[in-house]
């Protein structure tokens, strides 16, 4: 087992290698304490203008999450990066003979400059009269985003949490804030080490209120 790291890093490097710079590959170490700095080898890391010893995306939470017990690996889905540009990207989990996931393996082909290509295709089919081949270029805004440390990756979830309810945590009732709440436990959010303080600061709650709202979102659960 102690060579796997070694031989990942390798396969790795053949991938970069065939499919050039605008590939990345990169390696999580899901092991590592409080997930900081579960990046362990990175290939072409200037296509997420990621590097060695950077912090978890949300694929190293779905590998946490009940033991990643419930990810299978996902081919070809779309990421983005915050500055806008769109990966097609692969995950694939790396287990022990235990099942227990030790790491993450992920490809990311930036795609970006081919999406603006489609763009311009399809505007001069349009002026052209000819029907576009494909009207798919929105469906990055859905994209889930690739992040570089512990501290992004929960700025992105609490972002997510308050748009799936659609109002500022100030403007919340207590019905919306469990809401977000149980989106944040569900994506893994409460794993992160001292989550719970920013999560209760964000939504102007104390420690308390945020553990009974956390209390009530599991007994509605275990009822259903």
């Amino acid at each position: 087992m102690k060579n796997d790291l070694a031989v990942l890093k390798q396969i790795a490097h053949g991938l970069a290698q065939q499919f050039g710079e605008t590939c990345e590959v990169v390696i999580h170490d899901v092991r590592t304490p409080e997930m900081e700095g579960t990046v362990v080898c990175i290939e072409n890391g200037k296509v997420s203008n990621r590097k060695l010893g950077d912090g978890p995306s949300h694929v190293v939470l779905e590998a946490l999450k009940n033991g990643g017990k419930d990810v299978a690996d996902r081919y070809g889905y779309l990421t983005r990066t915050k500055d806008g540009r769109v990966f097609r990207s692969s995950t694939m989990y790396m287990r022990d003979e235990n099942g227990d996931i030790m790491y993450v393996f992920g490809i990311n082909s930036d795609i970006t400059n081919l999406m603006h290509l489609q763009q311009i295709v399809n505007q001069v089919a349009d002026n052209a009269g000819v029907p576009n081949l494909t009207h798919d270029t929105k469906a990055s805004a859905g994209a889930e985003r690739i992040t570089t440390s512990v501290a992004d990756l929960l700025d992105d979830l609490i972002e997510q949490a308050v748009q799936q309810v659609g109002k500022p945590a100030q403007l919340m009732n207590k019905a919306e804030r469990i809401e977000a709440l149980k989106f944040l436990n569900d994506s893994g959010a409460f794993l992160i080490s001292k989550a719970a303080d920013k999560i209760g600061e964000y939504f102007g709650i104390s420690r308390f209120t945020l553990y009974s709202d956390l209390n009530m979102i599991k007994d509605k659960e275990k009822e259903q």
